[in-house]
C-alpha cells in the first residue's frame, strides 16, 4: 500500500474508486487500523459515487509508531483523569487532525467529505475546527465532544478495554483480545433468550461472526501495537472538553450514533449534534460501538445522502 511522508510522520493509506469523483476521507478510531473500515463498506461508498480514502492513524498499523515516547501508565492516568489533573500526552488530537490534512494535501485534494468514527470522529471534528476550508462536509459517528458530565462507558465496556494486551507475536491471544473487546462494545446480536435481534437470521449472525474473526486476525497480523493505543487514549484524555471548539464548526454535519453504544453512550451523540450549529442527528437502533455488516446499507445510505446532498447544494434531510 502507498504512504506519504510529512516532516513528522509517515502515513499509510489506501484508496478506492475514481479519483475524479468526490473525495471521502475515512478516519478510524482508537487503536484501530484502516482495515476497520471494511473493504465492502468502502466499495459500497464507491458505488455511491465517491473516491474513498482510508488510512492508518499515527501509532497504529503501518504508520509511524512513537516508540521513543514510551508506554503511559494507564491506571495512573485514569486516576489523574478522574480527579481532574491535566494529563500530558505524546501528541494531541490536533496533531492527528493535522496528519489528515497533510494526507489530503499530499493527494492533491483541496476539499473532502470527512467521516470519522469514535476517536476518528474527534479527529474529524478537530480538522473541521482547525482547517474548515478542507472539510466540505462532516459525518461524526459514535463520537463525543469530551464533555466530562456526559455518561461514561458501561463497566463491561471499560473492563474490555483494560484487558491486558497480548505479548507481541502471540497472535492467538491477540485475536482473542480483539474479539473480547468487539463482543463487549459491539452491536448486540441476540436477546436474553439467545434469539437473533433486529431481523437477523442465524446465517446472518454466523456471517458476522466470521467477519469479526477475519478482522481480528488481519488486525493482529498486519501490525499489533498496543503501546500506540495507550498513547492515543492519553491524547483523547488530554484533549478534555472540546465543546467550545466544536461549537465553531461550520461544515454541514451529520451525527450518527448507536442507540445501544456501551462505550460512548448515545447521550454523547446527542450532545455533539446539539453543539455543532445546524447538525443533524441520526440514532441507529440496535447499533453499539462498531460498524456491523448488517448495518452497512443503512450507514452508507446515511453518509451518501448527507455528503452528496451537500455536494449538490441540497439541504440534508
Amino acid at each position: 500500500m502507498p504512504s506519504i511522508e510529512t516532516d513528522k510522520v509517515q502515513i499509510e493509506y489506501e484508496t478506492f474508486g475514481d479519483p475524479l469523483n468526490p473525495p471521502l476521507l475515512l478516519v478510524m478510531g482508537l487503536g484501530m487500523q484502516m482495515i476497520a473500515w471494511p473493504q465492502p463498506f468502502c466499495e459500497a461508498l464507491v458505488a455511491k459515487g465517491f473516491y474513498v480514502i482510508r488510512f492508518d492513524n499515527r501509532d497504529v498499523g503501518l504508520s509511524t509508531h512513537f516508540h521513543d515516547a514510551g508506554t503511559p501508565n494507564m491506571l495512573w492516568g485514569a486516576a489523574k483523569f478522574m480527579i481532574g489533573i491535566p494529563l500530558k500526552s505524546a501528541y494531541s488530537l490536533n496533531d492527528m487532525a493535522d496528519d489528515t490534512q497533510q494526507l489530503l494535501k499530499a493527494l492533491n485534494i483541496p476539499r473532502a467529505h470527512v467521516v470519522g468514527a469514535s476517536m476518528g470522529g474527534m479527529i474529524a471534528q478537530q480538522l473541521a475546527v482547525r482547517a474548515p476550508e478542507v472539510v466540505q462536509s462532516l459525518v461524526s459517528i459514535m463520537s463525543t465532544t469530551g464533555r466530562r458530565s456526559l455518561p461514561g462507558p458501561t463497566r463491561a465496556a471499560r473492563r474490555a478495554l483494560l484487558i491486558k494486551p497480548a505479548k507481541r507475536g502471540d497472535t492467538e491471544a491477540a485475536v482473542a483480545r480483539v474479539l473480547s473487546v468487539l463482543a463487549a462494545i459491539g452491536s448486540p446480536t441476540r436477546d436474553a433468550a439467545g434469539l437473533p435481534l433486529h431481523g437477523a437470521t442465524e446465517a446472518d449472525l454466523q456471517a458476522e461472526a466470521t467477519v469479526r474473526r477475519q478482522f481480528a486476525l488481519a488486525h493482529t497480523q498486519r501490525d499489533y501495537y498496543p503501546p500506540g493505543s495507550a498513547r492515543q487514549i492519553f491524547a483523547i484524555a488530554a484533549a478534555g472538553d472540546r465543546k467550545a471548539d466544536i461549537a465553531r464548526i461550520t461544515a454541514p454535519t451529520l451525527v450518527i450514533h448507536g442507540a445501544l453504544d456501551p462505550l460512548v453512550p448515545v447521550a454523547a451523540g446527542r450532545d455533539t449534534a446539539n453543539t455543532i450549529p445546524g447538525a443533524k442527528l441520526q440514532v441507529v437502533e440496535g447499533m453499539g460501538h462498531d460498524l456491523p455488516s448488517r448495518l452497512y446499507p443503512l450507514l452508507v445510505d446515511a453518509i451518501a445522502g448527507h455528503c452528496l446532498g451537500i455536494a449538490d447544494g441540497l439541504k440534508t434531510a
